[in-house]
């Protein structure tokens, strides 16, 4: 029995994993317990994350008593600027220096950024070895934790090196939540809004019924809505896991915001605000497609207004800036873009079938404001 309010499970075989979710997890000491093999940990944490919550994990782990434990930690600079090669060398650095041994146990302790290079630098550490993600950001909790995606940006485009490495377990403690800014909030529930748009329609409607008691991150409601993504994406990921079909439905809007987080500098969007604008702009093209009403359109847009989104994207943003960005997209096939866009509010599908004249008429200008 553990301390969770809710347990899911994300289905792939021997390489299954739990999904714990609930206040206080951090604290309990037996979650931890069950997903560490062998006797080395490495704690990867960054700067502003170590002063909140380094000493907390530290002490659950000095009270699982095993015996010759060595536990290390590797505190990296914080923001997406720092998520590429040379950080997560930096973590290779440490593994070596202290000699640990493919049995060791990698904690990605924070963000996404975090977990994407902690998990990166699991799967590739003598080939491969285990990690936790205790994700300590809405938008990591509902999503870059769960489904084994890690990597690293490049100067030319977004998490265009990496590898797929599924966790031992995901610990979701809500707590977490108490301290993160206004805006990575709202960047986060660009995510949880997400899975309302590509398969959950009754979720959309709870979220615009619910918007500003996430807002104020309301307990049961902020739990209702990491479970509900979390479940939806379990159950994508379970099916395809490495995105060869329906998973690619999860990077709804990602094409659009994956170009502004490249032109404007890593870090400078965060990644749910460019996810937000590009789920704005996914949407615009797919009413101009005259897949969705004028009137779902303007549903979407004021959920995410209301949410403290972005509603479009940068202004010094032209459409051959975008196009040249989107060129460099892993959903790019033989020099073709495409896109996720939405048949109808809570059904997305991967196409290329739009005309270039609607989707520069989409970065010219919303529809609607």
């Amino acid at each position: 029995m553990t301390a969770a309010q809710h347990i899911l499970s994300v289905e792939l075989g021997d390489r299954s994993y739990p999904i714990y979710i609930g206040s206080g997890l951090l604290q309990h000491a037996q979650l931890l317990r069950q997903h560490i093999t062998g006797k080395q940990v490495l704690i990867v944490t960054n700067d502003t994350i170590a002063s909140l919550y380094l000493p907390s994990i530290l002490k659950t782990l000095d009270s699982l008593h095993i015996d010759g434990l060595q536990t290390d930690t590797v505190v990296l600079s914080d923001g997406e600027q720092h998520k590429h090669l040379e950080t997560v060398s930096l973590i290779w650095d440490h593994l070596l220096q202290q000699r640990h041994n493919r049995t060791t146990t990698i904690i990605a302790l924070g963000g996404g950024v975090i977990g994407d290079m902690a998990g990166y630098a699991a799967a590739a550490y003598q080939r491969g070895v285990n990690f936790i993600q205790i994700p300590t950001t809405l938008l990591s909790q509902v999503d870059s934790s769960v489904g084994g995606k890690t990597g690293v940006n490049h100067l030319l485009g977004k998490n265009m090196i990496g590898a797929f490495h599924q966790p031992q377990c995901v610990i979701i403690d809500t707590q977490t939540l108490q301290t993160l800014p206004a805006r990575e909030l709202s960047a986060g529930l660009a995510e949880v809004i997400k899975y309302g748009l590509i398969a959950e329609p009754e979720f959309f409607a709870w979220l615009e019924h619910n918007i500003t008691g996430l807002l104020e991150l309301t307990p049961h409601l902020i739990s209702k809505a990491i479970y509900q993504s979390c479940a939806c994406k379990a159950h994508i990921v379970a099916a395809d896991e490495r995105e060869q079909g329906q998973r690619a439905l999860l990077n709804f809007g990602h094409t659009f915001g994956h170009a502004i987080e490249t032109e404007m500098g890593y870090g400078n969007w965060l990644h749910g605000e460019a996810v937000g604008a590009g789920m704005a702009m996914a949407a615009d093209l797919s009413c101009r497609l005259g897949w969705i009403s004028e009137a779902q359109l303007q549903r979407i847009q004021r959920l995410l207004q209301a949410s403290g989104l972005p509603f479009w994207g940068p202004e010094k943003m032209q459409a051959d800036t975008y196009l040249r960005h989107m060129q460099v997209d892993k959903k790019v096939t033989d020099g073709t873009i495409r896109l996720i866009l939405l048949r109808q509010l809570g059904e997305a599908i991967v196409t290329s079938d739009f005309g270039s004249d609607m989707l520069l008429q989409t970065f010219d200008q919303p529809m609607t404001v």
